[in-house]
Order: C-alpha cells, then sequence, then structure tokens
C-alpha cells in the first residue's frame, strides 16, 4: 500500500481551516513567550454571562443529563430556537423544523450532507468563510466561487448568480452579516437574491449566526423572512456561539423544512448522536434569558472596529471597507505587496502574512484562505488597547 492510499482521498482534499491554524500558532507562540497579538479567531473575547453558566452547573448535577436524549435535541431547547427564529427571522417554525448540532460549523456540514449528491453545484460568493467550501466538497458536491468586489460592497448580484447557474446548481450560499467582509446587505438586496433562488428553484443556506451584531444604521435581514416562498427550499443556520459569546459549549442549529431536517437528525444521529446535554441545558438558558449581554458586546464590537478600521486606512497603500457588522476588518492589502517587511518581501497576502507574524509578532488570516488574494481578515473580538497596539505594530511593519 503507497502513502498516498493510506489517507482517503475525501479527507486528502479538505484543506485545514485557515483561521484555527492562524490561531493555533499565534496560542503557541504566546506559549513560548512571543508577545504576539492573534487577530486570527472569530471568537468574543467576553465571558460567557453568569446566568448561562450557572444553569449550566446546576444541569451537570441533574442526572437527566447524564444520559442520552434525542439525536435532533432536547424537545424544550427546539421549541425555544423556533420561538427564537420566529422573533429574530421573522418567520413561523415548528420545533420538527429543528436540529440541534455540535456547533455551527456541524450545522454547516449536515446542511451539504442532507441536500447535495456528488457533482451537484453550489454557489459560494466570495469571500467566504474557510469552511463552507470545504464542506460542500465534503459532500461530494463542487462549490462554484462567484467574485464580488470592493467597489460593489462584497455583494454578490441575482446577475452573477444567474451567469453561474447551470443544471447541475443544487444550492446557493448567502451569509449577512458577513464573515469574512462584515458587509451587511440592505433588505431590498436580500429580497432580490431571495426571489431569484425561488424562481430558479435552488435551494438556499443562510448562514444567521451574526444577525445580532451590526453596526450604525445596518440591520440583519432574514432571507426567509423576507421572501416567504423559499422557505420549502431554505435551511438556516445559527448558534449561541456568537451572540453570548459561547464558542466553547458547542452548540449550533439547522433549520428547515422537515423532511431534511430529519434526513439530516439520521445522519447526525450514526456521527454525533445529541449534543451534550449541558452545553444544550445552557443554550435553553441563554435563549431564555433576551438580549441583553449581546447589546454591550455589540457596543464593544463596534466601537473596536471602528478603531481598527481608522488605523487600517490610515497606512499608506492600505484601504479597507468600514465593518457593517460580525467584527472584522478585511482590508486590502495589496497596495503594500512588494514592500520590505523585515527581511522579507512579501508578494502575496499568505507571504505577508507569515511576514507580520515574524516581525510585528501580528497574526492575520490571509485572504487566501477567504477566496480574495490580497486582502486579510482581522478579528477586533479583542481588547481595545490589544486592537490598537496591533494595528500600530502592522503600521510600524508597513513603514516605507
Amino acid at each position: 500500500m503507497s502513502e498516498r492510499t493510506r489517507i482517503s482521498a475525501r479527507a486528502r482534499g479538505i484543506r485545514p481551516s485557515a483561521t484555527l491554524a492562524v490561531d493555533a500558532r499565534a496560542k503557541a507562540l504566546v506559549a513560548a513567550g512571543e508577545p504576539v497579538i492573534g487577530f486570527g479567531a472569530g471568537e468574543p473575547d467576553f465571558p460567557t454571562p453568569r446566568e448561562i453558566v450557572e444553569a449550566a452547573a446546576a444541569a451537570c448535577a441533574d442526572p437527566r443529563n447524564h444520559r442520552y436524549t434525542p439525536t435532533a435535541g432536547l424537545p424544550e431547547l427546539r421549541a425555544a430556537i423556533a420561538a427564537k427564529t420566529r422573533r429574530d427571522s421573522g418567520f413561523d417554525v415548528a420545533p420538527e423544523q429543528v436540529l440541534v448540532t455540535n456547533g455551527g460549523k456541524h450545522a454547516v456540514a449536515n446542511a451539504f450532507l442532507a441536500l447535495c449528491d456528488p457533482g451537484d453545484e453550489v454557489l459560494l460568493p466570495a469571500p467566504y468563510w474557510t469552511t463552507y467550501p470545504e464542506a460542500i466538497r465534503l459532500a461530494g458536491a463542487v462549490p462554484v466561487e462567484i467574485p464580488t468586489t470592493v467597489e460593489d460592497g462584497f455583494r454578490v448580484r441575482p446577475e452573477q448568480l444567474d451567469a453561474a447557474c447551470t443544471t447541475r446548481t443544487k444550492a446557493l450560499v448567502f451569509v449577512s452579516p458577513s464573515n469574512p467582509t462584515g458587509v451587511v446587505y440592505p433588505p431590498e438586496e436580500v429580497r432580490a437574491i431571495g426571489r431569484w433562488a425561488a424562481e430558479r428553484g435552488v435551494w438556499v443556506v443562510t448562514d444567521e449566526i451574526y444577525e445580532h451584531i451590526t453596526f450604525g444604521g445596518h440591520r440583519f435581514s432574514s432571507l426567509p423572512g423576507l421572501v416567504p416562498e423559499v422557505r420549502d427550499r431554505c435551511l438556516v443556520l445559527n448558534g449561541v456561539a456568537k451572540t453570548y459569546a459561547m464558542t466553547g459549549w458547542r452548540v449550533g442549529w439547522m433549520v428547515g423544512p422537515v423532511d431534511v431536517v430529519e434526513a439530516a437528525t439520521n445522519l447526525q444521529s450514526h456521527m454525533t448522536s445529541n449534543v451534550a446535554n449541558v452545553s444544550q441545558r445552557a443554550a435553553l438558558a441563554a435563549l431564555e434569558s433576551g438580549l441583553e449581554a449581546v447589546a454591550a458586546m455589540r457596543a464593544a464590537f463596534e466601537r473596536r472596529a471602528r478603531l481598527m478600521h481608522a488605523g487600517l486606512a490610515a497606512i499608506d497603500g492600505v484601504t479597507c471597507l468600514e465593518p457593517q457588522g460580525a467584527f472584522y476588518c478585511f482590508p486590502d492589502l495589496r497596495g503594500v505587496l512588494g514592500r520590505p517587511v523585515g527581511e522579507r518581501t512579501p508578494t502575496t497576502s499568505a507571504e505577508l502574512a507569515e511576514a507580520l507574524l515574524e516581525v510585528a509578532k501580528v497574526a492575520i488570516v490571509p485572504g487566501e484562505a477567504f477566496g480574495a488574494p490580497g486582502y486579510a481578515r482581522l478579528s477586533c473580538a479583542l481588547a481595545d488597547d490589544r486592537c490598537a497596539e496591533g494595528v500600530e505594530r502592522i503600521a510600524a511593519a508597513l513603514a516605507r
């Protein structure tokens, strides 16, 4: 047996998560004593709210949570997610239309495994989150990247979708607020994309994980909430990670038509079974606690995003769209490529990220990971002084 055939083609074809790789490298350097500032991970720096932690602690002592529970999730949590979808996304769903998953990534994987056959095509506007194309490939489908530009606000248009659509197109990935760009689609554009999908009979997989993190006059709009005719061909993905600072609790969910949710539940029953019960009880407490905690976090994220944007935009050769939501800046670094950074002269954003980590001790995720070479994603989900210092280090490293 050759070394090549020791590992399956499926596993060999999946690229590592660039965001997790950058975060792991930054943490390893910090552990080794290096003064690294990590802008890599999309993770709130706030603790999970106390009442959620207390609910989880109480759940640990309850013997009910020491046993298997239904694969699709605790009935009361599925009901709470249905109520939350009605409140925030603007359309009615039954608890039977909800599958609780092991984090948002699991919901993404379940969605494409339940929808796609080998050879199906999935329209994927770029820049995109690194996991989407890999989850599509894992399902045997083909991601069809549709580039967007900063001039268009990194927002895809129906005519671009039309040009990319073929007889093999099964689904469209739609995300607003966007990771990595921080862009929020206005309602009229959300409606136009939803109506395009409905007319074409294309499924929509829409990720609403950043729904409560928007800035200024920008507001989240749910595609199935605005376009009722698409609901029978739409999967909504979400979770508690970003809204409630619960990334480590690993609770996400999928909302969709009953037949697809049942199929995805069957898949999950053979892969992971139910999500950890204590985490589900914590998620239930989060959904029942309201949105007070996120209001304070959102204000901090907006302040930091403005601070980071101003600092990046002041660097000669760097331009940056002002973030509208999520907690990222996505600067265009093409104007500084070819400029010496320490002993290096980077010609790609990937090389520049390496140089900045080496010289400035700042970790960023290069745009290649998001289908946008020449750009980079910087998370502003860390303390104000760390945001400011990190941008100052980048500016110093890029100074002519």
